[in-house]
């Protein structure tokens, strides 16, 4: 049975995190912690487990096999290196950092390390999602020119960020707003698809006044290849789809991440005319989905299964994140360069 400590409640996710691991035949909620003294005490009487405000107390019990990391944003790389110290299995919430340079010590400290890591990037195991990878894999759609990923709701209109959850509106906590935190998933998603960014230019701002963080944003993404990436997240829209697109030089493949079943995938392509096929097709043979990133992590513990999600892929994404961000604050365009960026 592998023990888990539960490392803050500040995230929203965190009580579908407990929820996974005590439905987990082979894993238990050991403990619970929080540099947060209202946030600890809600947490023991919501999910029952015992709690300990003491963190080096709890990374040094030889009971406790792995840790899951659910803290503001900025104390991610603290609690990371302290558990690895201490021979702990890390499950972290995203982003891994806020900063690029924080992140790469990270990738060195798991590389160099025994334990199993995992960052919470559930998109890259939907069965439409990977489907899309398989389409690009394959060449389907010939060479890509674009990809456009929107991703927005209102949590910044209807005031969503409350009480322990108020640190999403601190840029010094959570890095960033509605770009940095919604928009994760799909800046996440177009590095998996697109490989190395060259260069991006950006505009992010406020549009609410709801919480001093950008709630607003759209980024255009030059990739290594040619390609060109379309970035726009919003914690200020009320309603309407959330496309995923990607166009290339024989065909189109998108899907609306929101929407069942598939997510409306379709795909049109010349190279399936040869095969009878015109038009655009929805396709409903998809490949089987992964196990979710909680369940990956707990078998690679337990059995020594292979990960899908790796600690790599959490610094390409701060990596995109800080770029993005970047060319924001400074008004001119961020150029990546040989794995580290620079303006």
């Amino acid at each position: 049975m592998l023990r888990i400590a539960m490392l803050s409640f500040a995230h929203v996710h965190v009580g579908g995190y407990v929820e996974e691991i005590v439905k987990h035949p082979e894993a238990e909620v050991a403990c619970l912690w929080d540099d947060d003294p209202k946030r600890l005490q809600a947490a023991a009487q919501r999910f029952g487990a015992p709690a300990c405000d003491d963190l080096d107390a709890i990374l040094e019990r030889a009971d406790i096999d792995g840790v899951v990391i659910s803290s503001e944003t900025a104390k991610h790389a603290q609690l990371i290196e302290a558990a690895i110290q201490h021979g702990k299995h890390v499950f972290t919430e995203k982003g891994l950092t806020i900063r690029l340079e924080k992140a790469n010590e990270i990738v060195r400290a798991v590389n160099d390390s025994d334990i199993r890591f995992m960052i919470m990037l559930p998109m890259r195991t939907r069965a439409d999602i990977l489907f899309m990878k398989r389409t690009l894999d394959e060449g389907w759609i010939g060479k890509v020119s674009l990809m456009r990923a929107h991703i927005g709701h209102n949590w910044a209109i209807d005031r969503l960020f409350k009480d322990g959850h108020i640190w999403f509106g601190d840029c010094e906590l959570a890095g960033g707003g509605a770009m940095f935190e919604l928009g994760s998933h799909t800046v996440d998603i177009m590095r998996w698809f697109m490989g190395e960014p060259k260069s991006v230019v950006a505009k992010i701002n406020n549009f609410s006044g709801a919480y001093p963080i950008d709630d607003n944003s759209a980024a255009v993404v030059e990739f290594k290849s040619g390609a060109l990436g379309i970035l726009d997240t919003a914690w200020v829209q009320r309603a309407g789809p959330n496309p995923v697109e990607i166009y290339g030089t024989d065909g189109f493949i998108g899907l609306d991440l929101w929407r069942e079943p598939y997510g409306g995938l379709r795909l049109t392509s010349t190279k399936l005319q040869p095969n009878g096929i015109q038009g655009y097709i929805e396709p409903t043979e998809l490949p089987d989905a992964l196990p979710g990133p909680m369940d990956q992590w707990i078998s690679a513990i337990l059995h020594g299964t292979e990960m899908t999600i790796t600690v790599e892929d959490g610094r390409n994404l701060t990596e995109m994140l800080e770029g993005i961000y970047t060319a924001a604050r400074k008004g001119s365009q961020y150029v990546f360069q040989e794995g580290l960026a620079s303006d």
